[in-house]
């Protein structure tokens, strides 16, 4: 699960041509923080997640590589 949410974290930033700042600011944390979370160094939070999940809009479930679907469930 790490290793492919590190892999999303920064495959959906490039996507959306975001600074990792960009997604920090949006996510409430700061850009250090972040940067852990696209290396692993660091797990986020579930609130973090949910915040970074509708970002992209993106279901948490493709996020961590549960599912390869992007689309949110309904």
């Amino acid at each position: 699960m790490r290793d492919i949410l590190s892999e999303r974290l920064r495959q959906l930033r490039d996507e959306y041509h975001y600074t990792q700042r960009e997604v920090a600011i949006y996510s409430d944390i700061t850009e250090q923080t972040y940067q852990n979370y696209e290396r692993m160094t660091r797990e986020p939070k579930l609130e973090i997640l949910i915040r970074i999940a509708d970002l992209y809009h993106v279901s948490l479930d493709y996020l961590v590589g549960r599912t390869d679907s992007r689309t949110i469930s309904k």
